[in-house]
């Protein structure tokens, strides 16, 4: 890999050599991937939010659109995410790489309806805790247009996954993800 000429992640590159980079290391799908990358600093131990996360049972309890994930063994898995217009899409992922209590690398396996793949990494932050990095490229349906339709009915990646890290801060610092909901209905048609 080529010496970085500055210290911001690869998935913020504004160059060709860049993007190409970050495609590499997040092994994306053939085509116009779009590439994104989102940061937060939890205030856990790197270990604590690594286990966490790997445990991907775990995940729907803070990513909004992930309907379910069934584990079908170590390393694959299946999930069931919302998409726009009251819909689901499913895929089986791999897991393709990890290294335990730093990062975990994935893709999904050959004719998934999204293709994606991404990495999830976890730095040590000092006394503020662990950095946890997102880094997710992804081929939307129906192209462009697709991620359009998405992003109207905020399904779209990007979105989601500002939003699903926040929710993970909140959930391995205060134990709970905050709402506006007053009542069980509320809630219920918040996660609508």
């Amino acid at each position: 890999m080529p010496l970085a000429t500055d210290d911001a992640p690869l998935e913020t590159a504004k160059t060709r050599e860049g993007q190409r980079d970050a495609a590499a290391q997040v092994h994306a799908p053939e085509g116009d991937s779009t590439i994104i990358g989102r940061s937060v600093t939890i205030n856990r131990q790197r270990a604590e939010l690594f286990a966490y996360w790997r445990d991907l049972t775990n995940l729907p309890a803070f990513m909004d659109n992930v309907e379910r994930i069934d584990t079908l063994s170590p390393t694959r898995s299946h999930w069931v995410v919302k998409a726009p217009g009251g819909k689901t899409v499913e895929w089986d992922a791999t897991i393709t790489d990890e290294r335990d209590g730093e990062f975990i690398a994935w893709a999904s396996d050959d004719g998934a309806n999204v293709p994606n793949s991404g990495r999830i990494e976890f730095r040590d932050a000092g006394d503020r805790g662990t950095v946890v990095t997102a880094i997710i490229a992804y081929d939307p349906p129906a192209g462009i247009i697709g991620q359009v339709i998405a992003k109207l009915f905020q399904r779209e990646p990007a979105i989601q996954a500002r939003r699903d890290l926040r929710r993970f801060k909140q959930l391995m610092e205060t134990g709970e993800v905050a709402t506006a909901a007053w009542t069980q209905k509320q809630l219920d048609e918040e996660k609508a």
